[in-house]
C-alpha cells in the first residue's frame, strides 16, 4: 500500500513546501502539525491555511471545511495503522497467537509514535456516515484484527469460543484502552508498574484462557 507520509522534521516550518499542485498535501501536513500542538478542536480553517503558507480561501479548492480536512488526515492515519498491523500480523507467522500479540503491540506503537494521527482518528468526533473514505479506511484497519482473531479463535474449544467479531471488539477495546491511558507519548499518559505491551499481553492471555485457550477440544 502506498500511503502519504509526513514527519515533523520533513515539513515543519518550510512554508509547507507549497508549490503549485501539492496544495492538498501541504494543508494536510499543516493540519497534522496543528493537531499535534493544539488537538483536533484547537484550530480553525484559516489557521491551517496560514500554517500552510496559503491564502484563507485556498483550502476550499480541496476541502469543504476544517472537518473535511481533519477527516482526510484521519484517513491517512488509518491507512498507516492498517499497514503497520498487516506487517505485524505477518500472515500468522510464526503462529497465530504470537502474531496476534504482535498486532496488538503494533497498535500501541502507532499510538505512541503518531499521536497527532491517533488524535485525528479517535478524538475529532468525525462522522463515519459523512466521511465514507474515512470509514472504509477504519474498517480495513479493523479487518486485520478480525483476521487475527479468527485465526486464534479457530484453536479454541467450540463450547467456549466467542464469536470472532465479538472477540475482535474485545481485544480492540483492550488495545485502545491501554494505548489511550498508558501508551501515549503526551502529558496525559499515566504511569504503569509494567510496560503497556506487557499489560496488553497479559490481558489478552487472561481473556483467551477464559475462552478456553490451552484446553482440549
Amino acid at each position: 500500500m502506498s500511503v502519504m507520509r509526513w514527519t515533523r522534521h520533513s515539513h515543519k516550518k518550510k512554508q509547507r513546501g507549497y508549490h503549485h499542485g501539492n496544495l492538498k498535501e501541504a494543508l494536510m501536513a499543516a493540519a497534522l502539525d496543528l493537531i499535534a500542538e493544539k488537538g483536533p478542536a484547537g484550530f480553525n480553517f484559516a489557521e491551517a491555511a496560514r500554517q500552510a503558507g496559503v491564502s484563507a480561501a485556498a483550502p476550499y479548492r480541496h476541502f469543504r471545511d476544517r472537518e473535511a480536512l481533519i477527516a482526510d488526515v484521519a484517513r491517512v492515519g488509518f491507512e498507516l495503522l492498517e499497514e503497520n498491523l498487516r506487517k505485524a500480523w505477518n500472515e500468522a507467522q510464526p503462529d497465530p497467537l504470537t502474531a496476534l500479540m504482535n498486532t496488538g503491540k503494533a497498535y500501541l506503537a502507532f499510538a505512541r509514535k503518531e499521536p497527532a494521527y491517533y488524535s485525528a482518528m479517535f478524538e475529532a468526533g468525525l462522522s463515519n456516515v459523512e466521511h465514507a473514505e474515512l470509514a472504509r479506511a477504519g474498517d480495513k484497519a479493523f479487518d486485520v484484527l478480525k483476521i487475527a482473531c479468527e485465526a486464534v479463535s479457530a484453536n479454541l474449544p467450540e463450547a467456549t469460543r466467542p464469536p470472532s467479531l465479538m472477540m475482535s471488539l474485545h481485544i480492540w477495546s483492550m488495545a485502545h484502552g491501554i494505548a489511550s491511558l498508558f501508551g501515549r507519548a503526551d502529558p496525559s499518559r499515566r504511569k504503569l508498574p509494567v510496560s503497556p505491551e506487557d499489560l496488553l499481553e497479559s490481558s489478552v492471555l487472561l481473556y483467551l484462557q477464559g475462552a478456553g485457550l490451552g484446553q482440549n477440544n
